[in-house]
């Protein structure tokens, strides 16, 4: 036993009840990553793992950046908290300038959270404040999709397609109908936005107009490219007929950009690289790269304008916050990193890398056990043939492959493939490589 093993004992893991873990499988066969740098990190075993999901789709600028751990202690520093409530400190105010500078107008509004879950939530209460403030109180259906992942808070179950996030909850918010999910037999291994079908899924939210009445429909929420579910790129139109349906009926169209925003798809943000203005959108992972907690909700200047014109002078005009809401090392880690993406210019980076990695993930098609490839930018999934039950080959096939040197975040049987944007080619086929060495193991048996 190395010294970085000697500081676990058998014992010492038992206390920590671990979040979407099968915690009896995952200790009696750790996996443990003790250090971080660029795009690898290393294991207590001292074994070198490249990181091909950024971590959970949030480390973009890479592990250990020291800019943004020099930002974080000198805020620790200098002013550790400050309450959020009726009280401020300037670089809340800075980083929501530095956001909004790189947001599709006229969203020019940051509302800040903890995390994505939290954005969501918060999202559904500043569309309720919206309508009401508006004198249309009656909106209060809520629309998402099938195959949808919005969050674990009650708000996020409620509004999530993935039915081992909700099953076991019975208290989800009434008033959510789901559309269908984007992906169909027929656009199988189709690299970017599928050309079929696209028009005719996005009118299933006129379908819900029909159904429940427009007028009562407060928001449509939708992840621009479904993330967590398996990268479900939208068919061409289905983002533009949503925006035209909901213009038509007064409805507030969200894009949860928790996964897709700072550059995954080669430009800011989803709504940017598929010419898409929502009214809100939803912001969290690598706000930060990753380092400190944070989410945030970004709004147009109507919303914002409207919800705080309707109370009267110096009254708190929407009753919503967090203890931690902007907090100051949370707010530095955040400028830091906006500053190494512009510095570095790492959206552009993504872009320009997009191609050689759809192509390597491409590669992957020739494979039997490979039933379907999905990808834009530098985000792809791969899904493997079901064994038996679903997720069973996809967790196997995850440790497998973590042991052999690679980590690639797995829901159910899709891998889930976003290198971190610093990542070059050479990375790429590491990371391409490990797993079609793990597959073809897997397949021999």
């Amino acid at each position: 036993m190395n010294v970085q093993q000697s500081n676990f004992s058998a014992n010492s893991l038992e206390a920590h009840w671990m979040p979407f873990t099968g915690n009896r499988d995952f200790k009696a066969d750790p996996r443990l990553l003790v250090r971080s740098e660029g795009v690898y990190s290393w294991d207590h075993n001292g074994n070198k793992i490249i990181d091909a999901s950024s971590g959970l789709f949030c480390v973009a600028a890479g592990h250990g950046r020291p800019e943004i751990a020099d930002a974080v202690h000198q805020a620790l520093l200098t002013n550790d908290y400050t309450a959020p409530f009726q009280v401020g400190q300037p670089t809340s105010f800075s980083l929501a300038q530095k956001v909004a500078n790189i947001l599709p107008e006229p969203i020019n509004h940051v509302f800040f959270t903890n995390s994505g879950s939290e954005s969501i939530d918060t999202a559904l209460k500043i569309c309720m404040a919206y309508h009401r403030a508006k004198g249309d109180g009656q909106r209060t259906r809520f629309v998402s999709r099938e195959r949808a992942y919005h969050g674990v808070n009650i708000g996020g179950v409620s509004l999530s397609g993935m039915v081992k996030n909700r099953e076991t909850f019975s208290g989800v918010m009434p008033n959510v109908v789901m559309m269908r999910h984007t992906w169909r037999e027929d656009n199988k291994f189709k690299r970017g936005q599928p050309e079929n079908g696209g028009v005719e899924l996005a009118n299933d939210l006129e379908r819900m107009v029909q159904t429940y009445g427009g007028s009562t429909i407060a928001a449509c929420f939708v992840e621009p490219v479904a993330g967590s579910t398996g990268c479900l790129v939208p068919p061409k139109g289905y983002l533009e007929r949503l925006r035209e349906i909901c213009d038509q009926h007064g409805i507030l169209l969200v894009f949860d950009e928790v996964i897709c925003g700072f550059g995954r798809l080669g430009a800011p943000f989803a709504a940017q690289a598929f010419n898409v203005t929502p009214d809100l959108m939803t912001l969290a992972k690598a706000l930060t790269n990753g380092c400190q907690p944070m989410g945030a909700v970004a709004v147009k200047d109507d919303i914002y304008e409207t919800v705080t014109s309707a109370s009267p002078d110096n009254a708190i005009e929407f009753f919503h916050g967090y203890t931690y809401s902007g907090h100051p090392a949370a707010c530095a880690a955040g400028l830091a990193t906006q500053e190494i993406y512009e510095r570095e210019n790492l959206f552009q980076r993504a872009a320009d890398l997009s191609e050689y990695f759809l192509d390597a993930v491409w590669s992957l098609q020739d494979l039997d056990i490979v039933t379907d490839i999905r990808g834009i930018g530098l985000m792809a999934g791969v899904d493997v043939a079901m064994d038996g039950a679903p997720g069973v080959r996809g967790t196997r096939v995850q440790k497998a492959l973590f042991h052999s040197g690679c980590h690639i975040k797995f829901t159910g049987d899709c891998g889930i493939i976003a290198p971190p944007l610093v990542s070059e080619e050479v990375h790429i086929d590491e990371m391409v490589e490990k797993l079609r060495a793990t597959l073809v193991k897997e397949m021999e048996g």
